[in-house]
């Protein structure tokens, strides 16, 4: 069975037992239902964020300002204009892409440069959802934020609902990444990272698939956070804006493998779900300091993340078989 067909049936199962499975083994369960909807919350930022590190080739900092921008405008939508949940979801991603616009002129800065160039553009939006206090709320932030609605009999807003919406926002956001790397654009984009000048040279327009990059991943955070606001029901600015929503998604890319399509929802369901299952009953105020002893021995041992690990050690077992 060649690697390519064992890949899709392994991606079937799972998203079999995603659509399937879960609902059936934890639908019941309130408050592991919840914290799997709050991993691939994470996980949906951490694929955006590995979109824009592997393919654009730029380290960002500064996610939190997309997933703040595209709470708030979805929020605002639906409370005071009373535009459909879902319709104002996918404006909320179309407001962080916007928003977008403006971090452009950081794009000609290079490595730490640009992602704290984009830390201080999520700064800024913070401070203004602070002050716009008419729209936002202000430091007390918005409450009763219109829920998913019922379909058909289904509840969109109950946990369960929640759960298969975010599911399937990753899902999209997984396919897109792996389809914008398969494309010629794709190519374009990694021979960049080994010399943008020389792929300027033949004509490649580096500058423009940068920023249509940064564009796709503000887009895909502020749905993101768009669905965490409809889900939560309730924002202010220190929460929409919290650095939480750029470090774990970081951090979950990293560990599952951001160079990889699933690596980034592997890490995150990895590392949240263990933290809050098994460290955080342990060691109840010390518990994301385990996290980051993980994080750093990954790192040290596997560089590539815990999916390239998985899938290598597969090959030395059959290679030792035919010694």
């Amino acid at each position: 069975m060649s690697n390519s067909l064992l890949n899709r049936l392994l991606l079937v199962a799972a998203l079999a037992v995603a659509y399937v499975g879960v609902p059936l083994l934890f639908g019941g369960n309130a408050y592991v239902l919840g914290l799997i909807v709050a991993a691939l919350t994470i996980a949906g930022v951490a694929v955006a964020w590995a979109l824009l590190g592997n393919l654009g080739g730029m380290v960002s900092f500064g996610h939190a300002a997309f997933f703040g921008v595209g709470s708030y405008t979805s929020a605002v939508l639906a409370m005071k204009l009373g535009v459909p949940v879902f319709a104002a979801m996918l404006l909320g991603g179309v407001g962080a892409a916007l928003s977008s616009i403006a971090m452009l002129p950081a794009l000609r800065l290079r490595g730490p440069y640009f992602a704290l160039a984009i830390l201080a553009y999520a700064h800024i939006f913070q401070i203004l959802a602070t002050e716009m206090t008419p729209v936002t709320g202000g430091a007390g932030g918005l409450l009763s934020i219109p829920r998913f609605p019922k379909i058909l009999g289904f509840d969109f807003g109950e946990k369960l609902g929640g759960y298969l919406i975010v599911l399937t926002i990753v899902v999209l956001a997984a396919f897109a990444y792996d389809a914008i790397r398969r494309s010629t654009w794709g190519l374009a984009l990694k021979a960049m990272h080994d010399t943008e000048v020389a792929t300027r040279v033949v004509g490649v327009p580096s500058t423009h698939l940068k920023a249509a990059m940064l564009v796709l991943s503000a887009f895909i955070t502020g749905v993101v956070g768009a669905f965490n606001a409809h889900f939560i029901s309730f924002l202010d600015p220190d929460y929409a804006f919290s650095s939480g929503w750029t470090v774990l998604p970081i951090a979950a890319a990293i560990f599952g493998g951001y160079r990889t399509v699933w690596g980034p929802v592997v890490g995150a369901l990895a590392i949240y779900l263990v933290d809050q299952l098994l460290f955080k009953p342990i060691l109840p105020h010390g518990h994301q300091m385990v996290l980051g002893v993980l994080l750093c021995a990954m790192i040290l041992f596997s560089p590539g993340g815990l999916m390239p690990a998985l899938r290598r050690r597969p090959v030395k077992e059959s290679r030792h078989a035919h010694a």
